[in-house]
């Protein structure tokens, strides 16, 4: 037996938070954008395959253009010359939005250590989740993308995420 609504209409009705509800639905639906330069964008292309099918988390309409798309997925090196690309194209996606910073490359410039490699993304866009290897594992990716579901099922609706980032593009 509930109170208010539940218990005059039994159970044709559930009541919950906005939050709450919200939260649920962009968790399931998240569309993502692939930022791939280098292997890692042929890794990717293995994780939407049928064999680890990345529809089963709600991840399989792979958007090309940043404005559907609230999932940036950067997988390969990035050279100086694409930073203000890849920056462009995180602001123009819409809010709420996640980074994957996919390989060893796009997190910490792998073994590109010269005066053209970008020595990790998280330099010019925050980051929300790491995926390490050279080329990474499927499962690694799929990981991260449900560490990105469970970030957005805890997040409030109201609130702005990443205002304070600086990056060096910014200053």
């Amino acid at each position: 037996m509930g109170l208010g609504a539940e218990s005059k209409l039994g159970d044709s009705i559930v009541t919950t938070k906005l939050d709450h509800a919200i939260n649920w639905g962009r968790s399931y639906s998240l569309w993502p954008m692939v930022f791939g330069t280098a292997c890692c964008g042929i890794e990717f292309m293995s994780v939407a395959g049928a064999k680890y099918d990345l529809s089963r988390f709600g991840a399989e309409v792979v958007r090309f253009s940043p404005r559907q798309a609230d999932l940036l997925i950067v997988a390969g090196t990035i050279s100086y010359k694409q930073a203000p690309i890849l920056k462009k194209i995180y602001e123009q996606m819409c809010e709420p939005k996640w980074v994957i910073s996919m390989g060893a490359c796009a997190c910490s410039g792998g073994f590109y250590d010269n005066y053209t490699t970008l020595q990790g993304i998280d330099e010019i866009i925050p980051v929300d989740e790491y995926v390490a290897g050279c080329p990474p594992r499927p499962e690694a990716v799929l990981d991260a993308i449900m560490r990105i579901q469970e970030k957005a099922n805890d997040e409030s609706i109201i609130k702005d995420r990443v205002k304070d980032y600086k990056g060096f593009l910014n200053a």
